[in-house]
């Protein structure tokens, strides 16, 4: 499943709230302005060490009056580039200064946005539990606990076979083909019913790797099969490698092994 990840749009606040999330009341900021902001992400550096984020933001200093700290004056006369630089050097000492409101500030922000994920989460887990009947708390394989937190958004997919495709691919981080055909269990094609086959790759797998993952998918496939996959539509999910079979090499049945055509 392909995801548009703009990291240009996500706040810091999220970022690391969910990457250091042990580290919320450690956090020291610097504000280099919105002028950043504009070609660059929400933060322009970062420092785990020293606990420590520059972010493209305006920070307290930017809130006082114009006039204040420097004189329509400073740059006129000669000597001008001296003069701009003991201006950047008066403005870096402000920042510094202002340092520490603009981190108590952040800090604020950030215990902020970890109690409005925790009220999503909970916000979540209540609507699949009410109005779907799923509940996530309850449900012990994680591939299902995933793909749970599309259901809010069934009536767009169920039927999209080949969103069902991305779908299995990026829980199971592999390729997975799909084919679309018909199911009939008569000679005949005269009743005949809709059969779509996912062929999840994953190559190299033993014997018993193959099984392991076989029976891990079940309750993946059992939840695809009700919720997204049409109830008059055959589906078949099967792990498979479709690599070239060296001589000599082990076979595991309906895994590595094909029938081939020969009129192909």
């Amino acid at each position: 499943m392909r995801i548009n990840r703009n990291l240009y749009q996500v706040r810091a606040e999220v970022l690391l709230n969910y990457l250091f999330p042990e580290m919320a009341e450690d956090w020291m900021t610097q504000y280099k302005g919105t002028f950043f902001r504009n070609y660059n992400e929400d933060i322009l550096s970062l420092n785990e060490d020293e606990s420590k984020v520059i972010l493209a933001r305006d920070g307290f200093l930017r809130l006082l009056p114009e006039g204040l700290l420097t004189n329509e004056d400073d740059l006129k006369g000669e000597d001008v580039a001296k003069k701009y630089k003991e201006l950047e050097w008066r403005r870096e000492l402000l920042n510094e200064a202002f340092s520490p409101f603009d981190t108590y500030i952040f800090r604020k922000k950030l215990a902020i946005e970890r109690q409005m994920s925790e009220l999503l989460e909970q916000k979540l887990a209540y609507l699949l539990k009410e109005y779907y009947n799923f509940d996530l708390s309850a449900e012990t394989n994680e591939l299902v606990k995933e793909a749970a937190v599309l259901l809010p958004f069934i009536s767009r997919w169920r039927g999209d076979l080949y969103f069902v495709a991305n779908l299995l691919g990026s829980l199971m981080n592999c390729q997975v083909e799909v084919a679309i055909d018909r199911y009939s269990h008569m000679d005949t094609t005269i009743c005949w019913q809709p059969r779509v086959r996912y062929f999840v790759l994953i190559p190299g797998l033993t014997p018993e790797e193959y099984r392991q993952k076989t029976e891990a998918m079940i309750p993946l496939v059992t939840f695809l099969k009700e919720w997204f996959i049409p109830f008059d539509v055959r589906c078949e999910i099967k792990i498979k490698e479709h690599h070239p079979i060296q001589e000599n090499a082990r076979v595991t049945l309906d895994y590595n092994t094909e029938v081939k055509n020969n009129n192909e």
